[in-house]
């Protein structure tokens, strides 16, 4: 005999009564202002940072390009983690704080609507991390992604 997956009314919103996956319905939410703020840190080598600040790593501007990436992935966020709602962001901002051994990115996302917008300020992050990665990963192989969390998330 299969086992039984709790339905909503046990608390899995994302499973219907006979335990699949579903998206949530929001349809009956109202609209609300919604903002998120994450956070994460690529940790590099000192000397990575040199480079960087010196703009004289071999792929070019990783910032800009990070940013670039981040923004476009907050925007993809549906089409990337599968029961996520697609939204009509209205803002998306990603900044960077560059440390003596590190990169903090925080991206920042908002939208007037049915639901909240954490999923698309951490996957901004995540892939801000990751091309921040692969633009630096020539002249530093050891460094790391991490902490990469929600800082503040608001409903008004």
């Amino acid at each position: 005999m299969p086992k039984k997956i709790a339905s909503p009314a046990s608390g899995f919103s994302h499973l219907d009564a006979q335990g699949r996956a579903q998206m949530v319905d929001v349809s009956a939410k109202p609209d609300s202002a919604r903002l998120a703020i994450a956070e994460g840190r690529v940790t590099c080598a000192p000397a990575t940072i040199r480079l960087l600040r010196a703009s004289a790593l071999p792929k070019g501007d990783v910032l800009t390009v990070a940013k670039i990436a981040g923004i476009s992935a907050a925007k993809a966020t549906s089409t990337l983690i599968p029961l996520c709602h697609p939204l009509a962001l209205t803002s998306v901002g990603v900044d960077f704080e560059v440390e003596a051994d590190g990169i903090v990115i925080r991206a920042t996302a908002r939208i007037t609507g049915k639901t909240g917008v954490e999923m698309e300020a951490l996957t901004a992050v995540s892939v801000a991390a990751l091309t921040i990665y692969d633009m630096c990963k020539a002249v530093d192989k050891g460094m790391s992604i991490g902490g990469i969390r929600v800082v503040q998330k608001l409903k008004s």
